[in-house]
C-alpha cells in the first residue's frame, strides 16, 4: 500500500513542478514594402480578387517545401489572416501606392461594382527554394469589367532570403519579408498594364 501512495504523491508533485511549457504561436502578416504616398486620383478603379492558391498553401500555418517532395508545416508560425485575403490586401495596397489611386482595393471591399478592371491572380508557387531564395510563380490578368476576356500573363520572380542568425521564428519573419518583396515586384509588373 505504501508504494502506490508514494507513487501517487510523486506523480502529483511532478505534475505541479514539471508543468509543460507551451510555446506561444507567432503570427505573421504580409505588408507592403512600397513607400506610401498620398493618393491623388480616383483612377484607375481596380478590384483585386482573392488569388487562387495551391491547396497545400491554403492553410493557417506557414509551410516549407523540403527537397524530397515533402512539406514541413510550421505549427507555431501562423498567418494572421487567410493567406489569399492577405495577398489581395497587400496587392491592392501596393497598386494604390504605385498609381496614386484611391480606388484600388480587394474586390470584397467594394459595395457596388464601381471598378473598371479586376485583377485575377493564380499562384502556382510562393515558397522557398533549396538555394535559399523565395520563388513566386503565377499567372495574372487584368480583366475588363465591360466585357471581353484578357489573356493571362506569366510572372516569375526569385527573391533572396537573407539569412538570420536568430532563432527559427526570425528566419520565418525574414521569409515573410521576402514574400512582401515578391508581391511588390508583381505589383510593379501589373502597374505597367494599368
Amino acid at each position: 500500500m505504501k508504494i502506490p501512495a508514494l507513487t501517487l504523491a510523486f506523480l502529483l508533485t511532478a505534475c505541479t513542478v514539471f508543468q509543460p511549457v507551451s510555446d506561444s504561436p507567432v503570427r505573421h502578416l504580409l505588408d507592403s514594402p512600397i513607400v506610401s504616398r498620398t493618393p491623388v486620383s480616383a483612377a484607375p478603379a481596380v478590384a483585386i480578387a482573392r488569388p487562387s492558391l495551391p491547396p497545400y498553401m491554403d492553410r493557417s500555418e506557414l509551410i516549407t517545401r523540403t527537397g524530397d517532395g515533402r512539406l514541413e508545416i510550421h505549427e507555431k508560425d501562423l498567418w494572421s489572416e487567410p493567406l489569399d485575403a492577405g495577398i489581395a490586401r497587400v496587392m491592392a495596397d501596393n497598386l494604390r501606392r504605385l498609381t496614386g489611386s484611391t480606388n484600388i482595393q480587394p474586390s470584397g471591399n467594394f459595395i457596388t461594382r464601381d471598378y473598371s478592371s479586376l485583377v485575377e491572380i493564380r499562384i502556382e508557387r510562393f515558397d522557398p527554394e533549396p538555394d535559399g531564395s523565395l520563388l513566386l510563380e503565377c499567372t495574372w490578368k487584368l480583366q475588363p469589367i465591360g466585357g471581353g476576356d484578357a489573356a493571362p500573363k506569366s510572372f516569375r520572380t526569385s527573391v533572396p532570403i537573407t539569412e538570420s542568425t536568430d532563432a527559427k521564428a526570425a528566419k520565418l519573419s525574414v521569409r515573410v519579408k521576402a514574400m512582401n518583396e515578391a508581391l511588390a515586384r508583381l505589383s510593379r509588373a501589373i502597374t505597367r498594364s494599368l
